[in-house]
């Protein structure tokens, strides 16, 4: 009985030198390893006395594990969605990259297509100037370094009047003479069909002319009625009385 007395001394005075946990642990210790010679009925009430705060480190470690789950739950659940989205964005610029090359490859071939177009209309352009070198009057060149040329509806020195264009030479010549002018030049003496046409040529040829005049292509018919045709054979239309 006296060992079981000491014993408690020591138990009491390991309680006060320790803290809460390793007091209890001691105590466990204390339990295990003291032998069964005497203080029996010492063990029960030690028992007692570490069963609240065994049972109270057992809830709090049962707490933080809970919140540890939690956690790692929702940890596992952020990790989740950020890999669906960084899925997503794979998967949208992939489509982007897709949809762009094949546009970029529309677009190639539709430059090359319109580069092949461009080149067999230069060079028909070619062709057509150099088969017909009278186009150059109505589109002589304008830049000699790119060959660019500038054309207009009439020819140099040429004067546009609707869907003419009319010359006022300077020259002095007869009827027939001017017509084989006006011929060679590629057109006729002048024809009037509207009076648009021969209200023009009137106030030009007033403002050009210095006392001369100037000739039409109007000539008697030849036949005996006294009537007029123009240089064409077409006869002189009537107005109105």
């Amino acid at each position: 009985m006296k060992m079981g007395g000491n014993n408690g001394s020591a138990l009491l005075e390991e309680q006060q030198e320790t803290s809460t946990d390793k007091e209890t642990i001691s105590q466990l210790r204390l339990l295990m390893y003291k032998p069964c010679c005497g203080g029996a009925a010492e063990v029960p009430a030690a028992l007692q006395q570490i069963k609240p705060k065994l049972s109270a480190w057992l809830d709090s470690f049962r707490g933080w594990f809970s919140q540890y789950r939690q956690l790692a739950h929702y940890f596992s659940l952020l990790c989740f969605l950020l890999v669906i989205v960084a899925l997503l964005q794979t998967f949208c610029l992939v489509q982007i990259t897709l949809v762009f090359q094949s546009q970029s490859t529309l677009q190639e071939t539709k430059l090359r297509d319109l580069t092949n177009r461009l080149e067999k209309l230069n060079q028909s352009y070619r062709l057509l100037f150099s088969q017909y070198p009278a186009l150059n009057q109505y589109c002589p060149v304008s830049n000699s370094t790119t060959g660019e040329r500038a054309c207009r509806p009439c020819p140099a020195g040429w004067t546009s009047q609707g869907e003419k264009c009319f010359l006022f030479s300077q020259d002095r010549a007869d009827w027939i003479s001017s017509q084989y002018r006006c011929m060679a030049l590629g057109g006729a003496v002048a024809t009037v069909r509207t009076e648009e046409e021969q209200v023009f040529l009137w106030k030009k040829a007033q403002s050009l002319s210095q006392g001369d005049s100037y000739w039409l292509g109007l000539r008697s018919s030849g036949g005996g009625d006294g009537g007029w045709q123009w240089s064409d054979g077409s006869l002189v239309e009537k107005g109105p009385e």
